[in-house]
């Protein structure tokens, strides 16, 4: 577990990880570089989950020997299937990260919404549901590793 209280924002309890994978943990259907590295290190504070489609349909390939939970769901109603997910998990516990519009309810949902702009682009309003946006799914990663960089960033 993540524990990070942000002053004016809220105490976090973060048990759960869950992302999006095409346009947030890899371009194309294929991993980002350091990625990898990125979840097994956070896997040792926080159970991680990965919902998608799979589109390219090398999910399973590409997230093989990590510490994830992959789930892969139908392309239709993604964003409730994406809102449902989290909401079983307990969602004030989940800090979630996406970039496209069928990660928009869930980014609203969650504890902590992390908005991404890589390559794929970031869904307007997906951006808007989330907390924070970042530009590198890295740097989004390690804002769970550095708390404080979160705290900077939401306090008020």
């Amino acid at each position: 577990m993540i524990e990070i209280n942000i002053p004016g924002f809220r105490h976090l309890q973060l048990a759960h990880l869950v992302s999006d994978y095409n346009g947030t943990l890899a371009v194309d259907g294929k991993l980002l570089p350091g990625v990898g590295e990125a979840l097994s290190a956070l896997a040792k504070d926080i159970q991680i989950h990965v919902i998608t489609a799979d589109t390219f349909g090398l999910a399973a390939r590409q997230l093989a020997g990590l510490p994830v939970h992959l789930t892969i769901t139908p392309a239709e109603s993604q964003a409730e299937a994406k809102l449902e997910f989290v909401s079983r998990l307990g969602a004030d516990a989940v800090v979630g990260i996406g970039n496209g519009r069928n990660d928009r309810k869930m980014l609203n949902a969650v504890a902590i919404g992390i908005g991404l702009i890589q390559k794929e682009g970031g869904a307007a309003e997906a951006l808007a549901g989330a907390d924070v946006v970042s530009s590198n799914i890295l740097d989004a990663l390690d804002l769970l590793r550095n708390p404080k960089r979160l705290i900077a960033t939401l306090r008020s």
